[in-house]
């Protein structure tokens, strides 16, 4: 088990060194590889940085609770992840060539009103390093919590090492490092998913007898949850686009969107997301069977932590080498995302939110590894799920910044005071939405994202009628 574990995360580190050779020392490499990886790259390095440890520990844990209804969370995310894809991919890489910017929010300020807004850059920066720094943290999280199950490791340990060679590929090439490894660990993952899937149901007795074992578990098969926001078919409904917009909150979050604008060139997009969308769907299907299956093992709910089923139902089915396929798959994914949102976060300060932007190579290493640090402290202190912390994180990114960048690819070009009004409204709401405990009832990054919108749209209509009226007086 260790051998296997340790062949491949030396293998991940290998890869990810190797991109030292490729650098060109420049911020613009270090930030977006230069504007030339290829399609293939790109599709399965935003697949294994969306199917993050969020996928092989939080949403097996939720399923584990909650079923069948989960399937929800995997139909809503990614249609919703594929008609914003529709509208946004092409520009968003077309808008980051034209204005030359290296940094998410550098692109939605500049390309905003056709200029230089800084403050609304500034913010935009800061809102992400914030959330990105939970998100990173709770990568650190998920792979603290398999290497605890599987060898009996301190809590902390799964996280230094994480953080260790995180900074490693980030020091190796920037992200070109992460999208190299990205890659690697994307097969992985889904190779390690997809046998223990296999392995399960064939235990199991095969599809037939698993199915009978699940219908036995009350309420286990029910296509919605008992607790609906409104009764009926309108409660499913409402439940199911929940999680659309958590699949079209995608297009916030800065670190899996820059994967897009590193494309070598818009007229391979398609080529990208025909990678991205036939490894997500593959996955998170495997992801969900797996969640399902692990209800039957471990029947105790009380005394088990559900985030822990893949592992501990790993440890139970396969043999020693096996498991150290599953445990690297599981780190792979969590290392996949931690190293994306660590170089995001570094982004946001070096470029976005110091008055002065970084392009020293050294000290923007150096950010890189202050920001690896702080997520370290921000694993080590936490108390909260996996689950509830990505997708805290997740809402909380997309409420800001979705409605921007939607009305952006649309044509409309806002002001930057209606911008930031945007901005702080959709988060506020998306907070406030939790805060008030209302997270069960419907995904807060439908209220944080619809707030936001509305927001943009009332003052674009007040623009119009306000410069129709001085039209007519002059």
């Amino acid at each position: 088990m260790v051998l296997s574990f340790s062949f491949f995360l030396l293998l991940f580190t290998l890869i990810g060194l190797a991109s030292y050779w490729q650098s060109r020392g420049t911020k613009q490499d270090y930030y977006l590889a230069s504007g030339n990886i290829k399609p293939w790259l790109v599709g399965l390095s935003a697949v294994a940085t969306n199917n993050s440890g969020y996928m092989f520990i939080g949403v097996i844990g939720y399923t584990y609770v909650s079923g069948l209804a989960a399937i929800w969370l995997m139909i809503g995310w990614i249609t919703g992840d594929f008609l914003a894809s529709l509208l946004v991919h092409k520009r968003l890489k077309d808008a980051a060539t034209t204005t030359g910017e290296v940094s998410y929010a550098g692109v939605l300020s500049v390309w905003s009103a056709g200029g230089n807004q800084p403050a609304l850059q500034r913010v935009i920066g800061l809102i992400s390093l914030v959330f990105l720094l939970a998100y990173a943290s709770a990568q650190l999280v998920a792979g603290s919590k398999a290497l605890h199950v599987l060898f009996g490791w301190p809590s902390w340990a799964g996280a230094v090492m994480g953080s260790i060679l995180v900074t490693l590929y980030c020091f190796a090439g920037g992200i070109r490092a992460s999208i190299w490894t990205d890659a690697a660990q994307s097969m992985v993952m889904i190779v390690a998913m997809s046998v223990l899937l296999f392995t399960a149901t064939q235990s199991l007795g095969g599809v037939e007898s698993t199915l009978m074992q699940m219908q036995a578990i009350d309420g286990f098969l029910d296509w919605f949850p008992k607790s609906l926001a409104l009764p009926g078919i309108a409660g499913g409904l409402l439940f199911a686009i929940s999680w659309l917009f958590a699949g079209l909150s995608v297009i916030g979050q800065p670190h899996i969107m820059v994967r897009f604008m590193t494309l070598d060139d818009t007229t391979s997009m398609n080529k990208a997301r025909l990678w991205y969308y036939l490894w997500y769907i593959a996955f998170y299907l495997a992801a969900t069977g797996v969640g399902l299956l692990s209800r039957i093992y471990l029947v105790d709910t009380e005394a088990f932590d559900a985030e822990l089923a893949l592992p501990t139902m790993a440890m139970e089915l396969l043999s020693p080498a096996m498991v150290g396929l599953i445990l690297a798959g599981l780190f792979a994914a969590t290392m996949s995302t931690a190293d994306s949102v660590v170089l995001s976060c570094s982004a946001a300060l070096t470029h976005d939110i110091l008055p002065h932007q970084i392009e020293n190579q050294y000290l923007i290493k150096g950010v890189t590894v202050v920001v690896t640090f702080l997520a370290l402290l921000g694993a080590l202190a936490n108390n909260h799920s996996v689950f509830s912390l990505v997708i805290m994180a997740w809402s909380g990114l997309a409420s800001a910044f979705a409605p921007l960048l939607l009305v952006l690819c649309v044509g409309m070009r806002p002001t930057q005071f209606a911008s930031l009004a945007a901005v702080a409204s959709g988060l506020a709401a998306a907070i406030l939405w939790r805060y008030l405990d209302l997270h069960e009832k419907a995904y807060e990054g439908l209220i944080g994202i619809v707030t936001g919108l509305i927001i943009l749209c009332l003052a674009e209509l007040f623009r119009h009628v306000w410069n129709k009226d001085k039209v007519n007086v002059s």
